[in-house]
């Protein structure tokens, strides 16, 4: 089972980036510091290592999925 989450978030631009972290409580933690400090851009690290810079006043969602457990074979 893979501890990584998928998270997208949709900015005003009509777009959302997809990547994936390994802590969302800690995503969702400096999202809200963030916003309550005013600052301009939410810096996030997926779980490869790349950063990601986004304005916080173009982030219109965040959404976190749940890593989903995948079978082996062709049973159910």
């Amino acid at each position: 089972m893979s501890d990584s989450h998928k998270v997208r978030i949709g900015v005003s631009a009509a777009r959302e980036l997809e990547f994936e972290v390994s802590d969302v409580a800690k995503l969702r933690d400096s999202y809200e510091k963030a916003l309550k400090k005013g600052e301009s851009v939410l810096w996030v690290e997926d779980v490869r290592g790349h950063t990601f810079g986004v304005a916080v006043d173009g982030i219109v969602f965040i959404e976190f999925e749940k890593p989903v457990e995948r079978g082996v074979g062709f049973g159910a």
